[in-house]
């Protein structure tokens, strides 16, 4: 991370085993090439922090007390929290690493493991965070910039996205190819698309519920 870069912003790796050598161990790992760790003993300490919404992963344990690390894993998919996880396991086999990368973990590794191996993970994790984030910031530009959009702008720019012509959209509509021309216009302007490509990128990137509706 860059110098200027917020404090809040620094990738921050959560440590969740209940091994307190492990923790340790890691935590320094994580330190000693410059990254923020905090660690639990268990899942339901890692909850009641609620730190989940700051940028960085998790590395967790796969078998604890209580929640597992594959029962946390689904209740942050449940609950739409979708920071990566590399999972850790002193019990590896095969059907459960199956089960937590088909879940979309970023990698599951046995005890004892390569710190290298592990630093790597991380960074990828850290990496695909970073990415997610900031589609999810271009995401929310695009539903606030569509939001100011008229219900026949709405219409005309989901046209425009599906490739219609000004007189096709005219038809379909019901208006003049000029009224057309100018709602077209004022949609460029207002989701701030330099071109017709940036318009249909951002209409690819709303959500589906979003686009599914027609305005009244």
């Amino acid at each position: 991370m860059t110098g200027n870069v917020a404090a809040h912003e620094k990738p921050l790796v959560l440590v969740v085993d209940d091994d307190e050598r492990v923790r340790l161990a890691i935590s320094e790992l994580m330190q000693s090439v410059g990254m923020e760790a905090i660690c639990y003993g268990s899942t339901r300490e890692l909850m009641e922090a609620q730190l989940l919404d700051r940028a960085g992963c998790l590395v967790l344990d796969v078998r604890m007390p209580g929640l597992s690390g594959l029962d946390l894993q689904h209740h942050l998919s449940t609950a739409g929290i979708a920071t990566p996880i590399v999972f850790l396991t002193g019990y590896g086999d095969i059907p459960m690493s199956v089960q937590a990368m088909k879940a979309g973990a970023v990698d599951f590794l046995t005890k004892p493991f390569r710190d290298q191996t592990l630093l790597d993970a991380v960074s990828v994790a850290i990496e695909r965070n970073a990415a997610e984030r900031a589609n999810a910031r271009v995401v929310q530009e695009d539903l606030e910039r569509f939001a100011t959009l008229t219900p026949r702008e709405c219409e005309v720019m989901g046209e425009v996205a599906q490739g219609r012509l000004n007189k096709q959209i005219a038809h379909d509509l019901g208006i003049s190819e000029i009224t057309v021309k100018l709602h077209r216009s004022n949609v460029m302007k207002k989701m701030r698309s330099g071109s017709v490509g940036e318009l249909i990128r951002a209409w690819d990137r709303l959500p589906l519920e979003v686009r599914a509706k027609r305005p009244a």
